[in-house]
C-alpha cells in the first residue's frame, strides 16, 4: 500500500512563494471544498459560491507574496473568501444591511429561553440526513452577519481568535454574534423538534 503524504500547510505555502505553482494546486484542492461550502452558506446559491471560490484563489495566488505568514494560510483565506462574499451580498438589492462592521452589544450574559417540550427525540424521526438537512435551512435563514460567523466557529470548526482575524473584528464580536446565532437557530428548531432539552445543535 501506497504511504499516504501528511498534508503540511506551511511547507506547502513556503513552496508556492517560492514559485511552486504545483504546491499551490495542492492547496487548492485541499481547501476548495470548505471554501465554496462557507460562500454557500453566505450567500445561499452555488454559482456565486463558485464565482466566489474562484476569485479567492486568484487573490490569494495573486497577493501570495503579502502573506507574513502571522495566522494560517487557511485563515487569511477565509477573510478573503468572506469578503468576496459579502461584496456579493451587498450588491443585492434585497439585502441593504450587510456588514460586518455593524456595531453590537458584545455582552455575553444572554440566557437561552426554554424550549417547548417535544415529542422523542430527532433522532427517533428524522435521519442524521434529514437532521443535517434541517439544520442547514435554518442556518441559512440567519441574518448574515450571524450566518457567516456561526459558519466559520461551529461548522468549519475554527477558533475564536482565528474567526475573529479571518471577519476583521474583536473577539467579544465573534462570541457576542456566536451566541445570538445558536439561540436564535435554538428557537427556529424548537418549531421542527418538540422535545424539552435536546441540544439540536449537537446534531449539527
Amino acid at each position: 500500500m501506497a504511504e499516504v503524504t501528511a498534508f503540511d500547510e506551511s511547507a506547502l505555502v513556503a513552496r508556492a512563494k517560492a514559485g511552486d505553482d504545483q504546491a499551490f494546486a495542492e492547496l487548492v484542492l485541499h481547501y476548495e471544498g470548505r471554501i465554496f461550502r462557507m460562500a454557500k452558506h453566505i450567500l445561499q446559491s452555488d454559482e456565486d459560491a463558485e464565482d466566489v471560490l474562484q476569485e479567492s484563489f486568484m487573490k490569494a495566488y495573486s497577493g501570495l507574496d503579502n502573506f507574513q505568514g502571522n495566522s494560517k494560510f487557511y485563515t487569511w483565506l477565509v477573510r478573503i473568501a468572506v469578503n468576496e462574499a459579502l461584496m456579493k451580498l451587498r450588491k443585492r438589492k434585497s439585502d441593504r444591511s450587510v456588514s460586518l462592521d455593524e456595531q453590537l452589544d458584545t455582552g455575553e450574559d444572554l440566557v437561552a429561553r426554554e424550549v417547548a417540550v417535544w415529542d422523542g427525540s430527532p433522532e427517533d424521526r428524522y435521519s442524521q440526513e434529514e437532521i443535517r438537512g434541517i439544520l442547514e435551512a435554518a442556518i441559512a435563514t440567519l441574518e448574515p452577519i450571524y450566518r457567516v460567523v456561526f459558519q466559520l466557529r461551529d461548522v468549519e470548526e475554527l477558533s475564536t481568535e482565528e474567526t475573529a482575524d479571518a471577519l476583521g473584528i474583536s473577539v467579544p464580536a465573534v462570541k457576542s454574534r456566536l451566541l445570538r446565532a445558536r439561540l436564535q437557530l435554538r428557537e427556529k428548531l424548537t418549531r421542527v423538534f418538540r422535545r424539552k432539552g435536546e441540544d439540536v445543535l449537537a446534531y449539527l
